[in-house]
């Protein structure tokens, strides 16, 4: 079995920034990819940013240019650095990584960006 655990989140208002941080932990040989995902109420599941070994990216197009995703292997963690950020990127974010075929999600952390 593969956990994962958030920190970070909260409130912030418009233009200001937030860091996400995930740990996993268990049995795990391989996470590849692992990244963010969130959902805002009323919404689908969406992508934010994935990372492979923390040398291939992938991010949605809403967020390029303001988020960062880093990793760090040995540790298996992965940091989300959310800059300038807007209203619309409120939501609850989770934590993603994927073991062998088999995905994995974090409980999930709230993201509240006020105007």
């Amino acid at each position: 079995q593969v956990q994962l655990v958030e920190s970070g989140g909260g409130l912030v208002q418009a233009g200001g920034s937030l860091r996400l941080s995930c740990a996993a932990s268990g049995t795990i040989f391989n996470i590849n990819p692992m990244g963010w995902y969130r959902q805002a109420p009323g919404k689908q599941r969406e992508l934010v940013a994935v990372t492979v070994r923390g040398d291939i990216t992938n991010y949605s197009d809403s967020v390029k240019g303001r988020f960062i995703i880093s990793r760090d292997n040995a540790k298996n963690t992965v940091t989300l650095q959310m800059n300038n950020l807007k209203p619309e990127d409120t939501a609850v974010y989770y934590c993603y990584g994927r073991v062998l075929l088999a995905d994995y999600w974090g409980q999930g952390t709230q993201v509240t960006v006020s105007s």
